[in-house]
């Protein structure tokens, strides 16, 4: 329940309301903000942002700065972990806000960042993840002012529980769990099963699906979006590992999931049959897991990626974009992205 204190109320000569003291506004960081149920006229202090903002009943704006505030819609996609020795590394995180379409884990889209003009915001686009001898490497965070998105986690080795991170990685050897996903960023990882004769590894979870969905050792699939103007997939999960103790060809490898998975590696007695491949750059996939408990490597996870999108008469960014990789401004109908590819930086409109 509501509760309003005071300790004096009395007349105004004047006609109007006026207080004597200070009018302190309820506080929220950026996260508490946007998860409110907020209606138009609601009135706040973002301690982030350091700004008092009012919310016109579909964002929030900066008191007295409406002319230096701009909507910023995003796609903030985390590094992919490596493939471990057996299990499929689980796709990096991914948050998004751009035209109601869902962010990883099954989460809603989320509210579009507000930036205010002149003032810089960090941007870090997280590196894959690399494949290794037992544990992948975790995918590194991506972050666009205060969103950042959780790096993947590292697929198994030997008889071990993948990794937590964005979305898990896949477990190893007879019935390993898959880690865990990070809410609203995307899914666990798969188990790798028990028969000891064809065994399968779990595969990574992706940001749209678990691993091991399609099948056993299949890399969960990744999320579309359309944020750049066409619908791409990013983010899937690396394929598992497997072993058979007698040959078995290459048609059977566990396949990474949709968005540029990497696919897992074979190892049939006494050869290995195929190698895992490693993730697609720049879509915060998970890297192929490897096929043995003697010393086959998993395959590197794909770099994440940063997207910006805004209404084209609303603002232009800097073009001084120190420490970053990126594409240039394109424009796609009244609104113009941007594509971030690689570094740490930071970037401002006018």
């Amino acid at each position: 329940m509501s509760e309003l204190k005071t300790n004096k109320i009395s007349t105004n000569d004047q006609n109007n309301v006026a207080i004597d003291c200070a009018l302190g506004l309820k506080t929220y960081t950026t996260a508490q903000k946007n998860a409110l149920t907020s209606v138009a006229g609601d009135l706040i202090f973002d301690t982030d942002l350091g700004k008092a903002q009012i919310h016109n009943g579909t964002s929030w704006g900066n008191i007295g700065e409406t002319d230096r505030a701009v909507d910023i819609d995003f796609l903030v996609i985390a590094g992919g972990a490596g493939g471990g020795e057996q299990g499929g590394g689980g796709a990096g995180g991914y948050r998004n806000s751009y035209n109601s379409e869902t962010s990883g884990g099954g989460g809603s889209a989320e509210t579009a960042g507000i930036l205010v003009k002149g003032i810089d915001a960090t941007i870090t686009i997280g590196a894959g993840g690399t494949g290794k001898i037992g544990y992948g490497g975790d995918g590194g965070d991506s972050t666009f002012a205060y969103i950042t998105s959780e790096g993947g986690g590292g697929g198994a080795t030997f008889s071990a529980t993948g990794r937590s991170g964005g979305s898990g990685g896949g477990g190893g050897h007879s019935g390993g769990a898959g880690g865990a996903g990070t809410a609203n960023q995307g899914y666990a990882g798969g188990a790798a099963n028990t028969d000891s004769t064809l065994l399968i590894m779990g595969g990574g979870g992706g940001a749209g699906e678990s691993g091991n969905t399609d099948a056993t050792g299949f890399g969960g699939d990744g999320v579309a979006s359309t944020i750049t103007g066409s619908s791409v997939t990013r983010a899937g999960g690396g394929g598992g590992g497997a072993y058979r103790a007698d040959p078995w060809g290459s048609g059977n490898k566990r396949l990474g999931g949709d968005g540029g998975g990497g696919n897992g590696g074979i190892r049939s007695q006494p050869y290995v049959v195929i190698q895992p491949t490693a993730a697609t750059a720049n879509t915060g996939s998970g890297g192929g897991g490897a096929g043995s408990s003697t010393g086959m490597q998993g395959a590197n996870g794909g770099s994440g990626v940063v997207i910006l999108r805004w209404k084209t008469a609303d603002a232009t960014i800097s073009p001084t974009r120190t420490g970053l990789t990126d594409g240039g401004v394109q424009t796609d109908g009244d609104d113009s992205y941007i594509v971030f590819t690689a570094g740490t930086g930071t970037i401002s409109f006018s």
